[in-house]
């Protein structure tokens, strides 16, 4: 593993050392999530979840919490766009805020209940995962931080019709 300590040389693997010399890519890498193994995206939605009740215990209104997501989103937008070209890969599977924001989002619009957001994250991570259309359409299109970023909404997008369908169902 390499450490960058010039602009022109990229590290083989994005290291502590080289996440932490941005805001950036802290911002993008998940606080350090992104950079565990194997399956950083998992690591990076479980740290959504342990990060999702502080968030909302000083958060409590809703709106506020939608303006914090929007406001996470927007700043994922320009960290994971800034940490792609510093990485010279538009999308590394290390830069997890895009899974992050996009379960909260799916944490602020379910249940509450463990068992509920249990069933959320495996769904989130399984249209995450297996990106059916049009998420692979947009994973392999949009390669700024927008599309880093836009092809979790939809794997979140999933998730929710998932758990309307079902509470339709049963309720």
């Amino acid at each position: 593993m390499t450490d960058i300590s010039s602009p022109g040389v990229l590290p083989a693997s994005p290291s502590f050392t080289w996440m932490r010399a941005r805001l950036s890519r802290v911002i993008a890498f998940g606080l350090g999530s992104g950079l565990v193994r194997p399956a950083p995206g998992t690591w990076g939605t479980l740290l959504a979840w342990v990060l999702w009740l502080p968030i909302v215990r000083v958060l409590e209104a809703p709106v506020h919490q939608g303006i914090f997501l929007l406001a996470a989103f927007a700043l994922g937008v320009w960290a994971c766009d800034r940490a792609g070209r510093d990485l010279g890969v538009p999308d590394h599977g290390g830069m997890v805020w895009d899974e992050m924001v996009a379960f909260w989002i799916v944490l602020w619009l379910i249940p509450g209940s463990t068992v509920a957001q249990a069933f959320g994250f495996l769904l989130f991570r399984l249209f995450d995962i297996l990106k059916p259309p049009p998420i692979a359409h947009f994973d392999r299109r949009l390669k700024n931080g927008l599309g880093v970023m836009w092809d979790d909404l939809i794997a979140a997008f999933y998730t929710l019709l998932v758990f309307a369908l079902y509470l339709r169902i049963a309720g």
